[in-house]
């Protein structure tokens, strides 16, 4: 028999701070198309969609250093985001 890891419910914390990354992602995406972003992220644009509106509330470390780079932004104006939520 194999182990698995269970992960944990999410909370509602973590769906809000979800909705607010998926904000700050769209916001600074402008006017650029969801599918040039996605592209230059190195993600499907499906991905992107999901992310922006909170369907993903904790997407892999990874994919938003990719599209914090894409868009340039900051991975500490991002932490700074989520920490925020936490303090509020």
């Amino acid at each position: 028999m194999i182990p698995y890891m269970v992960r944990p419910p999410l909370t509602e914390l973590d769906h809000e701070r979800g909705h607010r990354l998926g904000t700050v992602i769209r916001q600074a995406r402008g006017d650029r198309s969801m599918i040039e972003v996605a592209a230059a992220a190195g993600i499907s644009p499906e991905t992107l969609r999901k992310i922006e509106t909170g369907r993903v509330p904790t997407p892999a470390f990874f994919t938003i250093a990719a599209l914090a780079t894409a868009l340039g932004i900051s991975l500490d104006v991002l932490a700074e985001i989520t920490a925020a939520e936490r303090a509020a």
